[in-house]
Protein backbone atom coordinates (compact mmCIF):
# COMPACT_ATOMS: atom_id res chain seq x y z
CA UNK A 1 0.00 0.00 0.00
CA UNK A 2 2.78 2.13 1.00
CA UNK A 3 4.44 1.59 -2.35
CA UNK A 4 1.49 2.31 -4.21
CA UNK A 5 0.94 5.37 -2.55
CA UNK A 6 4.32 6.63 -3.35
CA UNK A 7 4.01 5.74 -6.60
CA UNK A 8 0.68 7.63 -7.24
CA UNK A 9 2.40 10.47 -5.50
CA UNK A 10 4.81 10.23 -8.20
CA UNK A 11 3.04 9.86 -11.06
CA UNK A 12 0.70 12.71 -9.99
CA UNK A 13 3.41 15.14 -9.81
CA UNK A 14 4.76 14.04 -12.98
CA UNK A 15 1.51 14.75 -14.46
CA UNK A 16 1.39 18.34 -12.74
CA UNK A 17 4.57 19.46 -13.90
CA UNK A 18 3.68 18.24 -17.20
CA UNK A 19 0.35 20.62 -17.19
CA UNK A 20 2.09 23.18 -15.66
CA UNK A 21 4.40 23.73 -18.36
CA UNK A 22 2.24 23.32 -21.12
CA UNK A 23 -0.01 26.02 -19.59
CA UNK A 24 3.30 27.94 -18.89
CA UNK A 25 4.05 28.02 -22.78
CA UNK A 26 2.54 31.19 -24.49
CA UNK A 27 1.71 31.12 -28.18
CA UNK A 28 4.69 33.81 -30.04
CA UNK A 29 4.43 34.97 -33.41
CA UNK A 30 7.29 36.37 -33.61
CA UNK A 31 10.35 33.71 -34.07
CA UNK A 32 13.12 36.41 -32.63
CA UNK A 33 15.00 36.01 -36.00
CA UNK A 34 13.38 38.59 -38.56
CA UNK A 35 10.69 35.70 -39.27
CA UNK A 36 6.89 35.42 -37.72
CA UNK A 37 4.46 32.39 -37.68
CA UNK A 38 0.82 32.92 -38.10
CA UNK A 39 -1.21 33.78 -36.71
CA UNK A 40 0.24 36.62 -35.41
CA UNK A 41 -2.79 36.96 -32.69
CA UNK A 42 -3.71 33.45 -31.80
CA UNK A 43 -6.72 34.81 -29.46
CA UNK A 44 -10.46 35.93 -30.29
CA UNK A 45 -10.26 39.04 -32.15
CA UNK A 46 -12.67 38.23 -34.56
CA UNK A 47 -13.27 40.74 -38.23
CA UNK A 48 -9.83 42.53 -37.38
CA UNK A 49 -9.14 45.99 -39.31
CA UNK A 50 -5.82 48.09 -39.37
CA UNK A 51 -4.51 51.70 -40.04
CA UNK A 52 -0.95 52.81 -40.42
CA UNK A 53 -0.53 55.99 -39.26
CA UNK A 54 4.01 57.02 -39.48
CA UNK A 55 5.30 54.13 -38.34
CA UNK A 56 1.91 53.14 -35.93
CA UNK A 57 0.00 50.14 -36.47
CA UNK A 58 -3.42 50.46 -35.00
CA UNK A 59 -6.04 47.27 -35.03
CA UNK A 60 -9.88 47.13 -33.85
CA UNK A 61 -11.56 44.31 -33.82
CA UNK A 62 -15.66 43.47 -33.09
CA UNK A 63 -16.64 43.38 -29.44
CA UNK A 64 -19.97 41.86 -29.72
CA UNK A 65 -22.19 42.60 -26.71
CA UNK A 66 -18.79 43.12 -24.62
CA UNK A 67 -17.72 45.94 -22.75
CA UNK A 68 -15.81 47.67 -22.71
CA UNK A 69 -16.17 47.35 -25.89
CA UNK A 70 -14.03 47.77 -29.43
CA UNK A 71 -10.52 47.42 -28.72
CA UNK A 72 -7.88 48.89 -30.10
CA UNK A 73 -4.38 47.20 -30.21
CA UNK A 74 -0.89 49.13 -31.82
CA UNK A 75 2.24 47.52 -33.35
CA UNK A 76 5.27 48.82 -35.05
CA UNK A 77 5.96 46.04 -36.94
CA UNK A 78 2.48 44.14 -37.57
CA UNK A 79 3.34 41.03 -35.50
CA UNK A 80 4.04 42.41 -32.02
CA UNK A 81 0.64 43.54 -30.87
CA UNK A 82 -0.69 45.06 -27.23
CA UNK A 83 -3.71 46.16 -26.36
CA UNK A 84 -3.78 49.85 -25.50
CA UNK A 85 -7.56 50.93 -25.06
CA UNK A 86 -10.88 50.64 -26.22
CA UNK A 87 -13.08 53.20 -27.60
CA UNK A 88 -16.48 52.71 -26.48
CA UNK A 89 -16.76 52.21 -22.57
CA UNK A 90 -20.54 50.50 -22.72
CA UNK A 91 -23.02 49.52 -26.09
CA UNK A 92 -25.59 51.49 -26.60
CA UNK A 93 -28.16 51.93 -26.22
CA UNK A 94 -27.79 50.59 -22.81
CA UNK A 95 -31.10 49.55 -22.10
CA UNK A 96 -31.10 47.35 -24.70
CA UNK A 97 -27.52 45.59 -23.39
CA UNK A 98 -28.25 45.53 -19.93
CA UNK A 99 -28.62 41.67 -20.05
CA UNK A 100 -26.02 39.57 -21.75
CA UNK A 101 -26.82 39.17 -25.80
CA UNK A 102 -24.68 36.70 -27.70
CA UNK A 103 -23.58 37.63 -31.19
CA UNK A 104 -25.10 40.89 -31.03
CA UNK A 105 -23.89 44.44 -30.37
CA UNK A 106 -20.82 46.05 -32.34
CA UNK A 107 -20.18 43.92 -35.71
CA UNK A 108 -17.18 44.48 -38.24
CA UNK A 109 -15.49 47.88 -37.14
CA UNK A 110 -13.22 49.66 -39.16
CA UNK A 111 -10.53 52.42 -38.20
CA UNK A 112 -9.25 55.06 -40.06
CA UNK A 113 -7.26 58.06 -39.73
CA UNK A 114 -8.30 61.62 -41.74
CA UNK A 115 -7.54 65.05 -40.40
CA UNK A 116 -4.81 64.23 -37.96
CA UNK A 117 -7.94 62.46 -35.86
CA UNK A 118 -9.02 58.76 -35.99
CA UNK A 119 -12.10 57.42 -36.36
CA UNK A 120 -13.55 54.08 -36.29
CA UNK A 121 -17.12 53.01 -37.30
CA UNK A 122 -19.34 49.74 -36.52
CA UNK A 123 -22.55 48.12 -37.26
CA UNK A 124 -25.36 47.32 -34.75
CA UNK A 125 -27.00 45.27 -37.02
CA UNK A 126 -30.31 45.98 -35.02
CA UNK A 127 -29.88 49.80 -35.24
CA UNK A 128 -27.66 51.05 -37.99
CA UNK A 129 -23.81 52.45 -38.40
CA UNK A 130 -22.10 54.72 -35.49
CA UNK A 131 -18.94 56.33 -36.11
CA UNK A 132 -16.68 57.42 -32.62
CA UNK A 133 -13.75 59.70 -33.51
CA UNK A 134 -10.15 60.96 -31.43
CA UNK A 135 -6.76 62.33 -31.80
CA UNK A 136 -5.08 59.77 -29.46
CA UNK A 137 -6.07 56.25 -29.95
CA UNK A 138 -5.09 56.08 -26.02
CA UNK A 139 -7.34 58.49 -25.16
CA UNK A 140 -11.13 59.19 -24.71
CA UNK A 141 -13.11 58.71 -27.86
CA UNK A 142 -15.82 60.84 -28.87
CA UNK A 143 -19.31 59.37 -27.79
CA UNK A 144 -20.97 57.18 -30.34
CA UNK A 145 -22.80 59.10 -33.07
CA UNK A 146 -25.83 57.04 -35.79
CA UNK A 147 -24.16 57.82 -39.03
CA UNK A 148 -27.30 55.96 -40.63
CA UNK A 149 -30.21 54.63 -38.85
CA UNK A 150 -31.33 51.53 -40.44
CA UNK A 151 -32.24 47.74 -39.09
CA UNK A 152 -30.29 44.98 -40.88
CA UNK A 153 -26.67 47.69 -41.84
CA UNK A 154 -23.45 46.03 -40.68
CA UNK A 155 -20.09 46.04 -41.65
CA UNK A 156 -19.23 49.38 -42.68
CA UNK A 157 -16.02 51.14 -43.88
CA UNK A 158 -15.52 54.89 -45.01
CA UNK A 159 -13.63 56.45 -47.47
CA UNK A 160 -11.90 60.38 -47.62
CA UNK A 161 -11.78 61.24 -51.69
CA UNK A 162 -9.36 63.32 -53.19
CA UNK A 163 -11.75 65.68 -54.18
CA UNK A 164 -12.91 65.91 -50.05
CA UNK A 165 -15.94 63.86 -50.20
CA UNK A 166 -16.52 60.82 -48.34
CA UNK A 167 -18.17 57.76 -48.69
CA UNK A 168 -19.28 54.55 -46.65
CA UNK A 169 -19.50 50.72 -48.14
CA UNK A 170 -21.41 48.48 -46.16
CA UNK A 171 -23.01 45.11 -45.62
CA UNK A 172 -26.35 43.95 -44.95
CA UNK A 173 -27.49 41.37 -42.45
CA UNK A 174 -30.11 38.76 -43.79
CA UNK A 175 -31.05 38.14 -40.63
CA UNK A 176 -32.26 41.59 -40.15
CA UNK A 177 -32.95 43.25 -43.77
CA UNK A 178 -34.37 40.18 -45.96
CA UNK A 179 -31.17 40.61 -47.92
CA UNK A 180 -27.89 39.36 -47.68
CA UNK A 181 -24.76 39.29 -49.80
CA UNK A 182 -25.26 42.44 -51.32
CA UNK A 183 -23.40 45.63 -51.00
CA UNK A 184 -24.33 49.48 -50.78
CA UNK A 185 -21.96 52.70 -50.52
CA UNK A 186 -23.64 56.07 -50.05
CA UNK A 187 -21.99 59.60 -49.46
CA UNK A 188 -20.76 60.68 -45.92
CA UNK A 189 -20.77 64.26 -44.90
CA UNK A 190 -16.95 65.75 -45.54
CA UNK A 191 -16.52 65.16 -41.43
CA UNK A 192 -17.78 61.64 -41.57
CA UNK A 193 -20.52 62.34 -39.00
CA UNK A 194 -23.91 61.39 -41.30
CA UNK A 195 -25.39 59.80 -44.44
CA UNK A 196 -25.59 62.59 -47.00
CA UNK A 197 -26.19 60.63 -50.01
CA UNK A 198 -28.94 57.84 -50.84
CA UNK A 199 -27.22 54.01 -50.62
CA UNK A 200 -26.62 52.84 -53.75
CA UNK A 201 -26.38 48.89 -54.30
CA UNK A 202 -22.72 48.30 -55.93
CA UNK A 203 -22.24 44.83 -56.25
CA UNK A 204 -24.65 41.65 -55.73
CA UNK A 205 -22.69 38.05 -54.67
CA UNK A 206 -25.52 35.58 -56.08
CA UNK A 207 -25.69 33.38 -57.28
CA UNK A 208 -21.33 32.68 -57.01
CA UNK A 209 -20.34 34.79 -53.76
CA UNK A 210 -23.01 34.27 -51.42
CA UNK A 211 -22.43 35.78 -47.97
CA UNK A 212 -20.68 38.69 -49.25
CA UNK A 213 -19.65 40.98 -46.13
CA UNK A 214 -17.14 42.62 -44.15
CA UNK A 215 -16.29 44.90 -47.03
CA UNK A 216 -13.05 47.26 -46.87
CA UNK A 217 -13.10 50.62 -48.87
CA UNK A 218 -9.29 51.88 -50.81
CA UNK A 219 -8.10 53.87 -53.45
CA UNK A 220 -5.36 53.14 -55.19
CA UNK A 221 -3.99 53.87 -59.15
CA UNK A 222 -7.02 55.71 -60.23
CA UNK A 223 -8.99 52.48 -58.93
CA UNK A 224 -11.49 52.37 -55.65
CA UNK A 225 -11.46 48.90 -54.29
CA UNK A 226 -13.53 46.63 -52.00
CA UNK A 227 -12.09 44.02 -50.42
CA UNK A 228 -14.63 41.18 -48.85
CA UNK A 229 -15.01 37.91 -48.32
CA UNK A 230 -17.79 35.58 -49.40
CA UNK A 231 -18.58 32.29 -48.84
CA UNK A 232 -19.08 32.31 -45.37
CA UNK A 233 -17.05 32.63 -41.92
CA UNK A 234 -15.40 29.21 -41.62
CA UNK A 235 -15.55 28.09 -45.92
CA UNK A 236 -15.09 31.26 -46.95
CA UNK A 237 -12.77 33.17 -49.61
CA UNK A 238 -11.57 37.02 -50.34
CA UNK A 239 -12.66 39.06 -52.88
CA UNK A 240 -11.36 42.04 -54.73
CA UNK A 241 -14.05 44.37 -56.30
CA UNK A 242 -12.46 47.30 -58.68
CA UNK A 243 -14.10 50.60 -60.05
CA UNK A 244 -12.94 53.66 -61.70
CA UNK A 245 -16.34 55.23 -60.26
CA UNK A 246 -17.40 54.96 -56.70
CA UNK A 247 -20.58 53.65 -57.53
CA UNK A 248 -19.26 51.35 -59.99
CA UNK A 249 -19.73 48.92 -61.95
CA UNK A 250 -17.28 47.10 -59.55
CA UNK A 251 -15.10 44.04 -61.22
CA UNK A 252 -14.53 41.08 -59.24
CA UNK A 253 -11.91 38.42 -58.21
CA UNK A 254 -11.23 35.92 -55.97
CA UNK A 255 -7.58 36.47 -54.11
CA UNK A 256 -6.96 34.69 -51.42
CA UNK A 257 -8.96 30.84 -50.82
CA UNK A 258 -7.99 28.18 -48.16
CA UNK A 259 -6.87 25.37 -51.49
CA UNK A 260 -5.09 22.90 -49.93
CA UNK A 261 -3.64 24.49 -47.07
CA UNK A 262 -5.23 23.77 -43.39
CA UNK A 263 -6.43 27.77 -42.91
CA UNK A 264 -10.44 28.15 -43.98
CA UNK A 265 -12.00 30.75 -44.44
CA UNK A 266 -9.43 32.63 -45.08
CA UNK A 267 -12.29 35.71 -44.04
CA UNK A 268 -12.08 39.47 -43.33
CA UNK A 269 -9.48 41.65 -43.14
CA UNK A 270 -7.61 44.63 -44.21
CA UNK A 271 -4.85 45.80 -46.59
CA UNK A 272 -1.48 47.31 -44.51
CA UNK A 273 1.62 48.39 -46.14
CA UNK A 274 4.93 49.57 -45.16
CA UNK A 275 6.06 53.24 -44.13
CA UNK A 276 8.65 53.11 -47.44
CA UNK A 277 5.45 51.91 -49.54
CA UNK A 278 7.89 48.87 -50.48
CA UNK A 279 5.62 45.97 -48.76
CA UNK A 280 2.10 45.67 -48.53
CA UNK A 281 0.02 42.28 -46.48
CA UNK A 282 -2.75 41.42 -45.79
CA UNK A 283 -4.89 41.17 -42.41
CA UNK A 284 -7.13 38.17 -41.65
CA UNK A 285 -8.79 35.53 -39.23
CA UNK A 286 -9.71 32.33 -39.41
CA UNK A 287 -12.53 30.66 -37.56
CA UNK A 288 -10.80 27.98 -35.17
CA UNK A 289 -14.81 26.99 -33.70
CA UNK A 290 -14.29 27.05 -29.70
CA UNK A 291 -10.84 28.63 -29.94
CA UNK A 292 -12.79 32.02 -31.57
CA UNK A 293 -10.95 33.75 -34.53
CA UNK A 294 -7.13 33.99 -34.91
CA UNK A 295 -5.68 37.12 -36.78
CA UNK A 296 -3.27 35.95 -39.76
CA UNK A 297 -0.87 38.34 -42.07
CA UNK A 298 -0.31 37.15 -45.17
CA UNK A 299 2.53 38.61 -47.91
CA UNK A 300 0.57 40.56 -50.56
CA UNK A 301 1.84 42.37 -54.12
CA UNK A 302 -0.15 44.02 -56.79
CA UNK A 303 -0.17 42.04 -59.93
CA UNK A 304 -2.04 44.26 -62.89
CA UNK A 305 -3.49 46.70 -59.82
CA UNK A 306 -5.34 43.61 -58.42
CA UNK A 307 -4.00 42.30 -54.69
CA UNK A 308 -2.81 38.56 -54.80
CA UNK A 309 -2.96 37.81 -51.31
CA UNK A 310 -0.18 34.15 -49.57
CA UNK A 311 1.08 32.08 -51.83
CA UNK A 312 0.24 32.43 -55.88
CA UNK A 313 1.77 29.29 -56.77
CA UNK A 314 -0.22 28.35 -59.92
CA UNK A 315 -0.03 32.13 -61.06
CA UNK A 316 -3.69 32.49 -61.45
CA UNK A 317 -3.93 35.44 -59.12
CA UNK A 318 -5.64 34.00 -56.28
CA UNK A 319 -3.44 33.34 -53.21
CA UNK A 320 -3.48 30.51 -50.23
CA UNK A 321 -2.43 31.30 -47.05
Amino acid sequence: MKKFTLLFAFVAAAFCATQAQSVSKVWVSDLGNGNYKNPVLYADYSDPDVCRVGNDYYMVASSFANAPALPILHSNDMVNWTIISYAAQQVLPEDRFSTMQHGNGVWAPSIRYHNNEFYIYFGDPDAGLYMTKASDPKGNWSPLVMVKEGKGLIDCCPLWDEDGKAYMVHGFAGSRAGMKSVLGVFELSADGTKAIGADRLVFDGHPVNTTTEGAKFYKRNGYYYIFCPAGGVKPGWQLALRSKNVYGPYEEKRVLAQGKSDINGPHQGAWGDTPDGKQDWFFHFQDLYAYGRAVHLQPMKWVNDWPVIGEDKDGDGCGTP
